[in-house]
């Protein structure tokens, strides 16, 4: 369906959240080397349940790696610089949704490697600085997912 992108994901149970997520949505999950943790930590197993028996995740020595593996898929970053609110565009099958790291978020040049418009910020309070980062996950992939009609849902 989708895949989602953590770049350089810090904080174990941040992806162990995503991976939840991941698993009930069938969205597979894509990490981005460094991390920030083993994935055999067990904060992350915590945070995930028994959830990652469940989930597709694969982890890429670079973010090109990965989407070339994707095929090049059309990529929607997350972030608090983006321009654009995330349920304007219309998502398609194999979206791709890039995430980065949670205390600085994606670099300027992989930001601006996108088209504008692919570049996307959940709205909030005036003076708030950003969500957490499987909650940004978790609303983004159900906006897609809303707009799929639930597609494999139940």
């Amino acid at each position: 369906m989708f895949s989602l992108i953590l770049y350089e994901p810090e904080i174990p149970p941040n992806t162990g959240n995503v991976i939840r997520l991941c698993a009930n949505t069938g969205v597979a999950l894509h990490l981005i080397e460094p991390l920030g943790f083993e994935l055999d930590e067990p904060r992350l197993k915590r945070a995930g349940l028994d959830y990652r028996e469940f989930a597709s995740v694969a982890t890429y020595a670079s973010l090109q790696l990965c989407l070339d593996d994707l095929g090049e898929p059309r990529v929607f970053a997350l972030s608090t610089r983006g321009k654009v609110r995330h349920d304007e565009p219309r998502y398609r099958k194999n979206d791709a949704f890039l995430l980065g790291p949670e205390t600085r978020g994606l670099p300027v040049e992989v930001l601006e490697s996108l088209p504008p418009m692919q570049r996307l910020r959940l709205p909030m309070r005036d003076g708030s600085r950003s969500l957490n980062l499987s909650n940004t996950a978790a609303v983004i992939i159900y906006e897609a997912w809303r707009q799929l009609g639930f597609e494999n849902g139940a």
